[in-house]
């Protein structure tokens, strides 16, 4: 698809002058004036920000503790600060930022690495380096936007920054020669791809990001156009591995680093080449990635979330806007601009992102999202829909939403999460999927399944005669079959094959409906290959504290002040408290979490959600 196109264009190409610089003040005097008034305000916050310096042994911190967040913390305040400080001086053009600029400039230039010492490695799935080879860069996700970064603070300010000095730019030219060109025509990183190992957002991500500091900041065609091809290529192998559905298998979260990753690739792509590959957004499986988000999407803040996804999965905004809009989807316009008033100055300014590429967008189409919201309120219709490629059922009411994954045990991110359910009432969250906490040293090595949040037994899901679910394309749901109708919608699958052999399961088999205006009905059947080991353990995971009552035929489960479960075939073992101490998670749970476990007493259970 790309390769191909890319090997058809044979013109030089277009200038890439996406967005006006700070010396077109007519342009960047019509800039909404509200987005200008608060960027100010934030770049502000940052005047005495000293950027501190990224040691030696704060790079080693991974390598011998584990710990990543105390080095990230300070790699991306950074960041984020340069960006606000860029963005302020384009709106205000006082200079009065710019010393701040210049320090954040040469303080991001003096990092030994631009990788995170989690990426510091040359073969995928293999030990980090505890410090980095200087003459050997490792092209990361935070290198490749770092430099995006970069390219594009010196193509906003460059007039102004050279009236300093010329080394300011010629710094930045230097650097992202050294550390991205050249690694990247020269050495081969994996999420390159080459047609064998397989992809994730760090393909696109990547190539993205790359795309943006080549055409700013380059002026090499020969390298240009080198580069044009490989990403082509490697754009290519990343829609590999994606369903023609459009499912992100990383979950919502991911879909930003992701399918709008590839929206920006092709923005890149068609504005370099005058609109050379502007009829792939026409094609199904650019639809389908586009519209994705709109569809997991359950109300306000929460999105339907598995493996390492947040339910808090972070507001769509401008970039979800557009590529809507390039898709013709007029629906999905208009919920991308409904969630971006909705989130305030978070999605206005994108205060906690890193890409200056991302804010300065926003500051040229604010006030078209704006208008549109003016105009245009009415109410959206979500679909129910089944994707395939992942597994992911999902089906709603006015109240009830429910959302089934059912698939494999081996997605990107993967949590031991075959056949859970997740159940939103009135958009509050009922039955959970936790998500996961920061990331460690352990989280992506053998260990990784010995985290709780990994664990089957902290999904929605039964531990059977004591084993859990375990990982990889083997632990799958089978005979999976869904329907959607207007008063029913339904998915069955058999699930005895996401468990190992010593689980001692012949058959286990989930049943889950919606009954649109009534309720949700979960219904699990068991047989055992061995009548003597008939043990199944069935967690339920509530954000609100739970009250039992079992005075009757049936266990009723009141989950705070938001629904019931009138459960039939179980009786309770205990309730468990589960802390929230993690800032990862504490980002969607501000309180306890609780599991709830329950032992089936016979060969099958039925919950009923209400």
């Amino acid at each position: 698809m790309f390769k191909e196109l890319s090997q058809n264009y044979n013109k030089d190409f277009l200038e890439f002058h996406p967005y006006p610089t700070i010396s077109e003040r007519d342009l960047w005097s019509s800039v909404d004036e509200t987005w200008s008034k608060k960027s100010i305000s934030l770049a502000e916050s940052y005047l005495d920000y000293k950027f501190p310096a990224l040691s030696a042994t704060d790079f080693m911190d991974f390598t011998r503790t584990g710990n990543r967040i105390r080095y990230e913390d300070i790699y991306f305040t950074k960041r984020y600060a340069l960006s606000a400080l860029v963005l302020a001086e384009c709106a205000e053009n006082s200079g009065r930022f710019t010393d701040g600029i210049v320090n954040g400039i040469f303080s991001i230039c003096e990092e030994s690495a631009w990788c995170l010492p989690p990426h510091n490695s040359y073969i995928r799935d293999t030990p980090q380096l505890p410090l980095p080879d200087i003459t050997h860069p490792v092209l990361d996700l935070f290198a490749c936007e770092t430099a995006a970064v970069l390219a594009t603070a010196s193509y906003l300010l460059s007039d102004k920054l050279n009236e300093i000095s010329p080394f300011i730019t010629s710094r930045i030219d230097y650097e992202l020669e050294r550390r991205i060109y050249t690694p990247y025509l020269n050495t081969h990183f994996w999420w390159m791809g080459n047609g064998k190992e397989p992809m994730n957002n760090w393909t696109i991500w990547c190539t993205q990001n790359v795309l943006i500091a080549s055409f700013l900041n380059s002026k090499d065609s020969d390298y240009l156009k080198k580069a044009f091809m490989k990403a082509c290529i490697s754009i290519d192998y990343f829609l590999d591995e994606y369903g023609e559905d459009g499912c992100c298998d990383e979950g919502a979260q991911y879909y930003r680093h992701a399918g709008l990753c590839l929206f920006g690739a092709l923005e890149v792509l068609n504005a370099v080449t005058d609109g050379h590959f502007k009829g792939l957004y026409d094609e199904a499986i650019v639809k389908n990635i586009a519209s994705y988000i709109m569809n997991a999407h359950v109300q306000g803040e929460y999105y339907v979330n598995f493996a390492d996804c947040s339910p808090v999965a972070g507001r769509s905004g401008i970039r979800e806007y557009l590529f809507a809009k390039r898709t013709g989807n007029p629906e999905m316009m208009q919920y991308a601009v409904e969630d971006f008033i909705e989130g305030s100055d978070n999605t206005l300014l994108l205060p906690k992102e890193s890409n200056l590429y991302y804010r300065l967008q926003n500051a040229f189409n604010v006030k078209e999202v704006r208008d549109l919201h003016k105009k245009d309120q009415s109410a959206i219709t979500y679909r129910d829909i089944y994707y395939p490629s992942v597994g992911l059922f999902i089906s709603r009411d006015s109240n009830l939403y429910l959302a089934v994954k059912a698939g494999d045990n081996a997605d990107s991110h993967n949590h031991n999460d075959t056949g859970s359910i997740t159940v939103y009432k009135n958009g509050k969250p009922l039955l959970i999927d936790v998500g996961v906490e920061n990331y460690t040293k352990k989280t992506f090595s053998p260990e990784r399944y010995d985290i709780w949040t990994m664990q089957s037994a902290y999904h929605n899901l039964p531990t059977i005669n004591g084993f859990m679910q375990k990982d990889g394309t083997e632990y799958r749901a089978t005979d999976v079959d869904y329907s959607f109708g207007t008063s029913e919608s339904r998915i069955s699958m058999e699930l005895s094959h996401a468990y190992p052999d010593e689980a001692g399961i012949t058959s286990y088999i989930r049943n889950a409906r919606l009954l649109k205006g009534n309720e949700i009905v979960i219904e699990d059947l068991y047989i055992y290959s061995d009548t003597d080991r008939s043990e199944a353990v069935l967690s339920l995971m509530t954000y609100e504290p739970v009250i039992v009552n079992e005075d009757t035929d049936k266990l009723i489960i009141n989950v705070g002040s938001l629904g019931t479960l009138s459960i039939e075939g179980v009786c309770l073992l205990d309730v468990e408290a589960i802390p929230i101490t993690d800032s990862r998670l504490s980002i969607c749970w501000k309180h306890d979490i609780y599991r709830t476990r329950l032992s089936v007493k016979d060969k099958r259970s039925v919950i009923h959600i209400s």
